[in-house]
């Protein structure tokens, strides 16, 4: 897969930061300047097509002020083919490119009681349950410093209302059961989801500096009703001008 993200790199040119997003995010990029085509995902060596709803299917180049944006607006998660090589396969490209920060977004569901639907939090850490990992061989990776505190104190200087909390990655793509979520408390977690910790080890073993952020659209299992996916979509809809001002903020600086 190296090969791969050179090749596609390539293909897409020289860029200084890239962001990875999530269910319902693609509309908050929609106010940046666009340098050239959009480029179908597909088309690129060693992509997938994306196979979920609210997800994007092409990789977009933006400008950001000065910085150059790589814009992923969908990516492929660990439950659609269980090829952990292919879900980190953006931010490895990411990284070919010449990018030195990813920016991954994503939606949760809260499990502290503090958050509720609508709210963004950025993650301090994370706890990976879907037992996997991108790394192959004895590539030994200290993840104590995986989510930068430069890029989460950046963010609290945008908007100090935002949150922080750790981020459980589930394995998908059913929802958690309300025994789990009550486990995944107990562990620590703040927000659960279905995406971000592989590609985010990755993201730090090519050396890059990793910021997530990830939008709460529903209560998890247990705690409030029914999930669907319909509602994620909603809800990251209504959010999206919040979500927009942040990156607008955020994206120049990095």
């Amino acid at each position: 897969m190296l090969d791969a993200a050179i090749t596609a790199a390539q293909e897409l040119g020289p860029h200084d930061v890239a962001i990875v997003l999530g269910s319902g995010w693609t509309d908050a990029i929609s106010s940046f300047e666009q340098a050239g085509d959009d480029v179908p995902v597909a088309t690129l060596a060693g992509f997938a097509q994306p196979t979920v709803a609210g997800h994007g299917a092409v990789v977009r180049s933006l400008r950001a002020g000065d910085v150059r944006v790589l814009a992923f607006t969908g990516r492929s998660h660990y439950y659609e083919s269980r090829d952990v090589g292919l879900v980190a396969h953006a931010v490895r490209t990411a990284a070919a490119a010449g990018c030195r920060t990813v920016v991954l977004t994503s939606a949760s569901g809260g499990m502290r009681d503090d958050l509720a639907a609508g709210d963004l939090v950025i993650v301090s850490d994370h706890i990976n349950l879907t037992g996997a990992s991108p790394l192959v061989g004895a590539t030994f990776l200290d993840l104590t410093d995986l989510y930068s505190a430069r890029l989460r104190a950046l963010c609290r200087e945008v908007d100090p209302s935002l949150a922080e909390g750790v981020y459980a990655g589930y394995w998908g793509p059913n929802y958690e059961t309300p025994a789990e979520i009550r486990a995944y408390r107990a562990m620590g977690a703040d927000i659960v989801g279905m995406s971000t910790v592989l590609e985010a080890i990755a993201a730090h073993a090519e050396g890059m500096e990793v910021l997530a952020i990830s939008l709460v659209t529903n209560r998890a299992a247990g705690l409030g009703g029914r999930l669907d996916h319909a509602d994620v979509l909603s809800t990251a809809a209504a959010s999206v001008d919040r979500m927009r001002a942040l990156l607008e903020a955020l994206l120049p600086r990095l």
